[in-house]
Order: C-alpha cells, then sequence, then structure tokens
C-alpha cells in the first residue's frame, strides 16, 4: 500500500478528520485475495503494518482513535487488480454482472471460482490474522465489513449464495460464515476492539439481493453478535425506520447509524431518539 508519498497523503487526510473522535478507515483487505480495486491498502503484511503506523500515530496524535475497516471483497474484483491475478473467490460461482475499473479501463467482473469448506475456514483465519495485524499496527480495533456486495455480504445473499453445504440453505447457515469470522477476530483481539458493520435490506447493490427472508438472517445474526459482545454494531441504514427500531432492540451496546444523504443539522437525531448511541 504505502510507499512514502502515499503514506503522507493518507495520513494527513485521516488526521485532519481525527476531531471526529473515531475513525473508521477506508475498505482495508486481509489478504492478497480480498482485494477489489487498484491500489486499495492492505494490512496483512509487514510492510503493510510499517505503513498504517504513520496513519494511526498521525490520528492519535490529533486525539482521535482509529479502526481499521476488515475489507475482503472478492467477486467484487477482478485479476488485474490483484498481485496474483488469480481468478476471484466466492461463496458460489456467480459473477456480480458488474463492470469495474482496472488499469486497462472498465472491464465486467469475472465468473469467480467457488470456495472450498477448507478455504473459507482459511479466509477465516485470513481475519484472524488481519486483525492481528491491525493492532500490531497501533489501530485502537478493527470493523469487519459485513454490508455493501463484499465476500462476508454474499454469504448472507440469496443470489450470490446457492451452496449445498452448512453455509447456506437455512437462515442459520446464510449467517455462519459472518457468525465465525466475528468471533475469530473477538477472540484474536478481544470483543472490545472489534465492530461489526451490516446493510440489511440492501437490495440489488453490485448485484446483490438478500431475498424475502433477508431480514430474518440479521434477526438471527444480530442476537447471535451479541453473545460475543462486540464494541459496536455499524448499521447502513436504508430507509426501514421499522426495522433500524428492531435492531435498536436487538443490540444492547454502541450503534453506529449511517443514514446516506442525511442534511448536516439533522446528523444527532438518531442519537437524540436513541436509535444510535
Amino acid at each position: 500500500m504505502f510507499d512514502s508519498s502515499i503514506a503522507i497523503g493518507v495520513w494527513h487526510y485521516y488526521a485532519q478528520r481525527a476531531s471526529m473522535g473515531l475513525i473508521i478507515s477506508e475498505g482495508t483487505q486481509p489478504s492478497e485475495d480480498g482485494q477489489a480495486y487498484l491500489w486499495s491498502p492492505g494490512i496483512y503484511n509487514k510492510e503493510q503494518v510499517e505503513g498504517w503506523k504513520k496513519v494511526t500515530d498521525a490520528v492519535h496524535g490529533a486525539g482521535g482513535y482509529m479502526y481499521i475497516q476488515l475489507m475482503h471483497a472478492r467477486r467484487m474484483s477482478h485479476p488485474d487488480n490483484t498481485p496474483h491475478h488469480r481468478q476471484p473467490v466466492d461463496p458460489s460461482a456467480i459473477a456480480p454482472g458488474v463492470p469495474m475499473f482496472t488499469k486497462a479501463g472498465m472491464q465486467n467482473a469475472p465468473v469467480p471460482r467457488e470456495l472450498s469448506v477448507e478455504e473459507i475456514q482459511t479466509t477465516i483465519d485470513d481475519f484472524r490474522k488481519a486483525a492481528a495485524c491491525a493492532i500490531e499496527a497501533r489501530a485502537d480495533g478493527v470493523e469487519i465489513h459485513v454490508a455493501n456486495g463484499y465476500l462476508v455480504h454474499q454469504f448472507i445473499s440469496e443470489n450470490a449464495n446457492t451452496r449445498t453445504d452448512e453455509y447456506n440453505g437455512s437462515i442459520e447457515n446464510r449467517a455462519r460464515f459472518a457468525i465465525e469470522v466475528a468471533a475469530a477476530v473477538a477472540d484474536e483481539i478481544g470483543a472490545d476492539r472489534t465492530g461489526f458493520r451490516i446493510s440489511p435490506g440492501n437490495l440489488d447493490y453490485v448485484g446483490i439481493d438478500e431475498g424475502e427472508n433477508g431480514l430474518d438472517v440479521y434477526r438471527y445474526l444480530i442476537p447471535e453478535l451479541t453473545k460475543l459482545n462486540l464494541a459496536y454494531l455499524h448499521v447502513l441504514h436504508l430507509g426501514n425506520d421499522d426495522f433500524l427500531k428492531e435492531v435498536r432492540d436487538m443490540w444492547p451496546n454502541s450503534l453506529l447509524v449511517n443514514r446516506s444523504g442525511r442534511p448536516l443539522e439533522m446528523i444527532d437525531e438518531d442519537i437524540e431518539v436513541n436509535l444510535a448511541m
């Protein structure tokens, strides 16, 4: 990720925003297989750890806190954008049906290869190791990205996951991978350093459709996550206020609510009515 010129720009960018209190980084891949976009950052090797130290130190020096968001993109990728140029992997061999930017210009994201059960366990371990690297880089914690059509969200989504094993076929199975990733990360760095981002009801985002019982997956997933006592749940809110109230009732710890397009004068409304805290 970081050569010296890029590192300077990145730590300035984040340090300028440290007065917000908690900074959650851009999506950061936990492995080579997790990369989606050209020049997106990673947090899985020594060089990346050293680069992120410059960012976290700058944020802390400006009085803020820093969580690194772990985002495994997979089918939302292209071999031209990754260091190993391999075919993307996914819960099932289903292309997202969208183009993405590469060095050669816009190209369609290719059909991914379905992960084996053994490879799923390796991917969970990649999240664990990346979380450890984030703490080594002096981050205050990590946020697991389970939204916006990326890998963990793909396991939840009906049209991206057509497996016939223990990772699909029931609500519990569709939530299994997300729970196992959260448990591994919390075990590695502590639940109090682990956040979790979701986008319930996310329809047709980069080819994602959670299906008719998509919200029921979250009604199962969220109470299971409470057993881990994670630091916070981060909800990309897409307009279903009734379900957001359900989430608030299900989740006892800090709840971050991200409402796209809210005007500045209404920015604290969810806190005022006890939906976010």
